[in-house]
């Protein structure tokens, strides 16, 4: 058994990655919907593409209405939670695709890269089923750390820095002609991943807020518990908006999150 298929077997609902989403991923739909905003940008990521495989496809977020799409998604906790109005997720891993060379006019990963047991040998892999854009949604993990939760739960934002790989790593296994674009986070963002928040603090209250991110998952009830309370007193005592009181209005936020946009060399 290699060391990616020990890594399957070991989580009971197929899991991966690092985070056992058999166990934190029950109600990740509901609050992980996929924003209009970013949507558009991997849509004219993945330009005219007819065919689309989404890797780590999770409830299927962002995934295209108008064109085919595969999905692929280890996590059996994450396939059931698929809107019907999508196709059912094959189970499978991002460094193992079960499809033949250049099977996809393009391809798409969202919020995943950073769970993947072996990253070059999932976006090797990715490149190798894709024949034209590889599309990579992520955070550069030197800017995780800037955004103001780090002030009341440092050790969330030191572990999602810490599991994210870095752009220029992501680049470097996809290959051909990249570019990484910055990606606005508006104010209402429908998609709750922690910068998502960043005018309505008061939703990193909610437990279930705080499990639909899975960073939180690496941290003790004990932490967990210090970190909320230190945002509760801030909220309450009016600290938290004397310090950043202007993003409650502020339309967009340019934190950490970035396109990585990947298409072959000609020839």
């Amino acid at each position: 058994m290699s060391a990616a298929e020990a890594t399957v077997a070991g989580r009971r609902d197929g899991s991966a990655g690092d985070t056992d989403y058999g166990a934190i991923g029950s109600g990740y739909a509901a609050f992980r919907q996929p924003e209009p905003q970013i949507a558009a940008l991997i849509a004219a990521a993945l330009g005219p593409a007819e065919s689309v495989l989404n890797v780590g496809a999770g409830a299927g977020s962002y995934e295209p209405h108008d064109r085919a799409v595969v999905a692929v998604e280890p996590s059996a906790a994450m396939r059931t939670q698929r809107p019907a109005a999508l196709p059912a997720a094959i189970a499978a891993c991002a460094e193992r695709l079960p499809f033949a060379d250049r099977s996809f006019a393009a391809a798409m990963a969202t919020f995943t890269v950073h769970q993947w047991h072996d990253l070059e040998a999932g976006l090797s892999e990715m490149r190798r089923v894709t024949r034209g854009p590889a599309v990579v949604l992520t955070c550069d993990p030197d800017l995780v750390t800037r955004f103001w939760l780090a002030d009341y739960a440092p050790a969330v934002l030191e572990t999602e820095a810490r599991r994210y790989p870095s752009l220029r790593r992501i680049a470097a296994a996809l290959g051909g002609i990249t570019e990484v674009r910055p990606v606005p986070i508006p104010l209402l963002c429908h998609d709750g991943f922690n910068e998502a928040y960043y005018g309505r603090p008061e939703r990193f209250l909610e437990a279930a807020a705080r499990q639909a991110c899975s960073a939180w998952s690496f941290i003790d009830e004990d932490e967990t518990a210090r970190s909320i309370e230190r945002l509760r007193r801030a909220l309450a005592e009016g600290t938290w908006d004397r310090r950043h009181g202007h993003l409650r209005t502020q339309p967009r936020f340019d934190g950490s999150l970035r396109l990585v946009v990947s298409r072959p060399r000609a020839g």
